[in-house]
């Protein structure tokens, strides 16, 4: 039986659909400000897992992402300015335009890593309406008060607010770490915020509350319930929504709908960068096309990040991309030189499962696919069991061919005859820098009885 750890409630438990066979699922999606950054893309490679593996226990999904275009403030507790605003200065275009531009990019990202796009695309600008509809039904069941610059949540008025992060609400109202500004709690959160009296954005709306724009909680709050309804399956994230966005999408909720939104509640962990939090704001800022810049498979990243559980943070660096990568490359030549597939091995299916179902533990999973690999079955019987699990593991080994080799460039075994007379010239220093300087290339160079051979490294083919 799968089981998942739920957020919420801080324990792993048996999840069953709440109208099986189908599963409704939404994903907080990216802030299209900007492109995103290989962290970003670890929480996506989670929840296609996720989907995947719901999938393979013969539930059918329903996914929901949000595009958030608008209100998402550069502070998540609502201090600062609108991310997209900031985002058409550094860009010099439009708002409008900074969000097509990298809303594309991220789609082509997400096809690249092999994920699974959701079934439903939802901006947070095409939904203004169900938006402003949520907040007049947060604002009538008496949660709701006006300040100069907006209309924001009185968490006060709720005895659980911010259950699923565990906040000690007291002690923030001791410490005051929050900027108070007209806000009657430090957890209080905009609904709408006023344009500037002195300005004109290029995102803004008429509202009952005056000209403006919606804050960024009550987007997934309104449009996860629009698609999804008021109580649905599971509601997915980072784990950077645990301490504010998510318990105001479920306060928002509770005002409206008496519900908590969703059944579970999963969250993917950081990745770190030699122990820093990836983040845009911190200037450790990789994108996937850097990674294909430097050579590698983008599904070498998918493979990386298969390698970690996802609720344990992962450390990047170019060393476990080059494990990765030749892992990849280990498995795709085995899957090339079996047989065409026969019957799938039960045995192996059964161990499978039960990682992926506990909790999606998808490095035992791929313990139990080197476990194949390394085993007595027949080619045949190991071909059609490893296509079963890539269902799950989303790597395309049916379809992977090996390329043609490639010569070697002209200035590469230039280098290589340099160093080979280094070395007969006893210079060893110089031969371990021309050394240095191949590998650095993407090649690997072997010292034989018959001389050096040079090969494109496993971790830039």
């Amino acid at each position: 039986m799968l089981q998942l750890f739920d957020t919420y409630e801080r324990k792993v438990r048996p999840f069953t659909p709440l109208r099986p066979p189908q599963v409704k699922l939404y994903a907080c999606g990216l802030t299209v400000y900007d492109y995103a950054h290989i962290g970003n893309l670890r929480t996506y490679v989670f929840e296609d897992s996720l989907r995947r593996v719901l999938e393979w226990n013969g539930y059918q999904v329903q996914h929901v992402m949000n595009i958030t275009d608008v209100g998402h403030l550069t502070d998540d507790a609502d201090a600062g300015e609108d991310k997209m605003e900031v985002g058409t200065r550094r860009a010099g275009k439009s708002a409008w335009e900074i969000a097509d531009v990298y809303t594309a990019a991220f789609k082509q990202d997400l096809a690249q890593l092999h994920i699974h796009e959701p079934h439903i695309w939802c901006k947070a600008t095409d939904h203004i309406a169900e938006q402003i509809g949520m907040i007049q039904c947060i604002e009538a069941n008496g949660y709701t008060y006006r300040t100069s610059d907006g209309i924001y949540f009185d968490t006060s008025q709720l005895d659980d607010y911010g259950t699923i992060a565990r906040l000690n609400i007291e002690g923030l109202e001791a410490g005051s770490r929050v900027a108070m500004s007209e806000k009657r709690n430090p957890t209080d959160f905009a609904l709408w915020k006023f344009s500037p009296p002195d300005g004109q954005r290029q995102m803004e709306w008429d509202s009952p509350w005056g000209v403006g724009f919606p804050g960024w909680h009550i987007e997934c709050s309104a449009m996860a319930a629009h698609y999804l309804g008021t109580f649905f399956d599971i509601h997915c994230g980072g784990e950077d929504h645990i301490m504010v966005h998510h318990p105001n999408e479920i306060a928002q909720t509770q005002a409206c709908h008496g519900t908590r939104l969703a059944n579970f509640w999963l969250h993917g962990y950081f990745l770190q960068l030699d122990g820093l939090k990836m983040a845009k704001s911190s200037g450790d800022f990789l994108r996937l096309q850097t990674i294909i810049d430097r050579g590698y498979d983008p599904l070498a990243y998918r493979f990386f990040c298969l390698g970690g559980h996802y609720r344990a943070k992962l450390t990047f660096n170019w060393q476990a991309m080059d494990g990765a990568a030749t892992a990849l490359q280990r498995l795709r030549t085995a899957v090339t030189q079996w047989p065409d597939p026969t019957q799938p091995d039960d045995s192996f299916l059964a161990d499978f499962t039960a990682q992926v179902n506990d909790d999606l533990n998808m490095p035992r999973a791929l313990a139990v696919v080197w476990n194949l690999v390394k085993s007595d079955l027949p080619g045949g019987a190991k071909k059609a069991t490893i296509i079963e699990f890539d269902r799950v593991l989303g790597l395309g080994l049916a379809d992977w061919q090996p390329e043609a080799e490639q010569p070697i460039p002209a200035e590469i075994q230039a280098w290589a005859e340099q160093r080979q007379a280094a070395r007969a010239a006893k210079n060893w220093a110089e031969a371990d820098a021309l050394r240095s300087q191949i590998v650095a290339a993407g090649y690997d160079i072997t010292d034989t009885p018959t001389g050096p051979e040079l090969k494109r490294s496993a971790a830039h083919a």
